[in-house]
């Protein structure tokens, strides 16, 4: 019993501990006392006894004014998650949600100098591999969807250093080989955060990507769901664009709020 009633306040001193962690990540500032007592139902006293703790072990920095700020030890330690996360592990699951929702093959394709490589893949049973989406294929930026992303992320002078340095080589009727054909689908895209391969790395094979961002907002990786032109659906769009999201969500990314 009395091993019990240990355990069970043990949680609730965590569970109070993350109630002070909460509040402080929301304000934008040092905040006192009084306002964590409050903001969190504690008494002072209580929250006093905590934060000491939280204190000593650099989780929360207590300021000259006797105000209270997250901890340096906060940052080292989401320092360290991060560099353990696998955008693969991360991604998969939604991509098997995806995946079971449409019944076409979905794909992750990170960059790498001037081409994308495909880091994961959910293989339709209904249609054909193709030798550029299996996991470690690479293609040209230009020529994919994912890879128009990251072209898009790019600034006028860098795509304009592609073109130079790449040639802009096609691999069928429809690929984008000249320079001011690709800027103004990169325009769209940058409107849309969406982009398209309509056959231009392999005729009857259509995509759509969407953006994967990390918690600093940055595109890490891009979305792609590939499927014979005869099976297209614009619909989506929506799907697409949803499971993109969550796997930036997964990653850290909080969209910013409009004004």
């Amino acid at each position: 019993m009395a091993e019990q009633q240990a355990e069970k306040g043990s949680i609730q001193v965590i569970e109070r501990m993350m109630s002070l962690l909460d509040v402080l990540a929301d304000m934008p500032g040092p905040v006192s006392l009084k306002i964590l007592a409050q903001r969190t139902g504690l008494h002072p006293s209580t929250a006093h006894r905590i934060l000491a703790v939280m204190t000593g072990a650099a989780l929360v920095e207590r300021q000259d004014a006797g105000t209270y700020a997250l901890g340096i030890r906060l940052l080292e330690l989401g320092n360290i998650v991060k560099s353990r996360i696998n955008i693969r592990q991360v991604a998969l699951p939604y991509m098997q949600q995806l995946h079971e929702l449409i019944g076409e093959a979905v794909n992750l394709g990170i960059r790498h100098e001037d081409e994308i490589i495909y880091v994961e893949r959910t293989s339709s049973g209904s249609s054909l591999v193709r030798v550029v989406y299996l996991v470690g294929g690479r293609a040209p930026l230009h020529l994919t969807s994912v890879g128009k992303l990251f072209l898009a992320a790019d600034g006028l002078a860098d795509v304009r250093a592609y073109a130079r340095r790449t040639g802009l080589p096609g691999k069928t009727p429809h690929s984008l080989t000249r320079l001011d054909a690709l800027e103004k689908e990169l325009d769209k895209i940058r409107r849309h955060e969406l982009a398209y391969d309509n056959e231009e790395a392999e005729i009857g094979l259509r995509c759509i990507a969407a953006p994967v961002r990390n918690d600093e907002g940055q595109l890490v990786a891009g979305l792609s769901i590939s499927a014979p032109s005869d099976r297209h659906n614009p619909d989506w769009v929506r799907p697409i664009k949803a499971t993109a999201n969550e796997i930036s969500q997964a990653l850290g990314f909080r969209q910013p709020l409009r004004t």
